[in-house]
């Protein structure tokens, strides 16, 4: 079982930077992949940014350019880091780890970016 919790959410304006941590309750050295994924108001989650155990990355269209994942092992915990953000960006954000087969998430974490 891996628990992930999120932080560093909040209010920005757009524009704005921020930076999401998600920390893992087991080492992700091994972890096959991390994400983060968002869910906006009335629409369907949605992948923002993946990395792997080697630190290959893959990211959405949409924020590709202004957002950068990262993962430092040593603190078992994985970055997002949101530049330029604009209104659409605002949505809960989510961590998730793929480790033996399983799926784990967080519960989240709140971004508003405001106009």
């Amino acid at each position: 079982q891996v628990h992930l919790v999120e932080s560093g959410g909040g209010l920005v304006q757009t524009g704005g930077p921020l930076r999401l941590s998600c920390a893992a309750s087991e080492s992700i050295f091994s972890i096959n992949g991390m994400g983060w994924y968002r869910r906006a108001p009335g629409k369907e989650r949605e992948l923002v940014a993946y990395i792997t155990s080697t630190s290959n990355t893959n990211y959405a269209d949409s924020v590709k350019g202004r957002f950068t994942i990262s993962r430092d092992n040593a603190k078992n915990t994985i970055y997002l880091q949101m530049n330029s953000l604009k209104p659409e960006d605002t949505a809960v954000y989510y961590c998730r780890a793929l480790s033996g087969g399983n799926l784990y998430w967080g519960q989240g974490t709140q971004v508003t970016v405001s106009s």
